[in-house]
C-alpha cells in the first residue's frame, strides 16, 4: 500500500472523507529536504472550496536536513490517483525521503520541478 506524505488540506478529516469516503490511517513523520512556502491557487473552483486562496507548498530546501512536519497516510492506488485529480495545477506528486526511513509520496511545488528531457 502505498504511503502519501501530507503537510496541509488532506490531513483535515473532513477532506479525507469528501476525497476518499473514509478517515485515513497515518502516522506522524517528517519530509526531508524540503521546506514550506506559499501558493497563490489560480484555479476560482479550488481557492473557493477550500475558503483560501493562498495554501501552503513545499520546495526544495538549501539544505537536505531541513525537514517540513506531515502525516504519511496508507492510501490505495485508486485513492492517489483521487488526490492526484484534487490537487490544482501548482502542484506535482513526487517521491520523497521520510525521516522515518520510509518513502511517500508528497505533492510539491510544480515549478520546482525540473524535467529530464
Amino acid at each position: 500500500m502505498p504511503l502519501l506524505f501530507s503537510y496541509g488540506t488532506l490531513r483535515d478529516e473532513q477532506v479525507q472523507l469528501d476525497l476518499f469516503g473514509r478517515i485515513l490511517a497515518g502516522r506522524k513523520d517528517d519530509l526531508l529536504g524540503y521546506e514550506q512556502a506559499l501558493v497563490r491557487i489560480a484555479d476560482p473552483m479550488f481557492a473557493s472550496t477550500s475558503g483560501k486562496a493562498l495554501h501552503s507548498i513545499l520546495r526544495p530546501a538549501p539544505s537536505v536536513e531541513s525537514a517540513v512536519s506531515g502525516t504519511a497516510f496508507e492510501i490505495t492506488d485508486a485513492e492517489l490517483e483521487r488526490a492526484d485529480n484534487y490537487e490544482p495545477a501548482e502542484y506535482r506528486r513526487v517521491i520523497a525521503n521520510l525521516t522515518s526511513g520510509r518513502q511517500a509520496w508528497v505533492y510539491v511545488d510544480a515549478s520546482s520541478i525540473v524535467s529530464e528531457s
